[in-house]
């Protein structure tokens, strides 16, 4: 089975669209220095719940440090110098905009981001659970409403359109993103709505001919998907 790869494009409307890489430093993570042991690295991941930690020499960046490296390795006392002579180096300016953050660490598969300066000196890094807990504040995230998934013909995709249909119906989308994906024509309109009825806005869809691929509406079910979400984060975070 072949597996899809999908191009996300994501519109956050409410999310500051400024927010570059220094804004998201967290400071609860600490680098290691290539004097520290196999032993340490893993105690920290353990400690700050991260699968990866940048490694500085002499006060410069020369790497990220996976858990899984550390643990193919035998003699975890040695020295970080000693185990690896070279470590993967992803990073990203600090003038870096937050998606391309996101992009760079879905790239290299990596729970935290190491951040340098023009100089290409070592300022900090950013965690998974960094950039959850700030899109969770976004307005468009944190606004109560209801969500509508479209499946269009990517010739046939207007998001003025789309726009004019929700509101036509005296609603307006707080936030959409796009599903493409390579061996298809069609794409996946993701749209969330300032209304948690959408029956009316479902209607006139399909009145223009667009299919409804799945639509998520007020039900009994919010206290539990909210109580669901609080557990992912507290679990991100402890």
């Amino acid at each position: 089975m072949t597996k899809r790869r999908y191009e996300v494009r994501k519109d956050f409307t409410t999310l500051a669209n400024e927010m570059k890489a220094r804004d998201l430093i967290t400071e609860e993570i600490p680098p290691l220095t290539h004097l520290d042991s196999g032993e340490k690295a893993l105690r920290w991941m353990e400690e700050f719940k991260v699968s990866h930690l940048p490694v500085l020499k002499n006060g410069n960046f020369v790497g990220v440090l996976s858990e899984s490296d550390i643990l193919d390795k035998l003699d975890l006392v040695e020295k970080l110098d000693v185990l690896f002579d070279h470590l993967p180096r992803p990073y990203v300016n600090e003038h870096a905009h937050i998606y391309e953050v996101l992009s760079r660490m879905a790239e290299h598969h990596v729970s935290i981001m190491p951040i340098l300066d023009d100089q290409e000196q070592y300022i900090g890094c950013t965690s998974v659970y960094q950039l959850l807990t700030i899109l969770a504040q976004t307005g468009s995230i944190r606004e109560r409403g209801g969500i509508i998934v479209l499946e269009i013909n990517s010739n046939d995709y207007s998001m003025a359109q789309i726009a004019q249909i929700v509101e036509s119906n005296n609603a307006r989308i707080l936030s959409s993103y796009i599903m493409s994906s390579p061996d298809s024509t069609k794409i996946e309109v993701t749209l969330k709505i300032n209304e948690m009825e959408l029956s009316r806005i479902i209607r006139t869809f399909e009145r223009y001919d667009y299919v409804i691929k799945a639509s998520y509406q007020k039900s009994d079910s919010d206290d539990d998907i909210q109580r669901r979400y609080d557990e992912l984060m507290n679990f991100l975070k402890f």
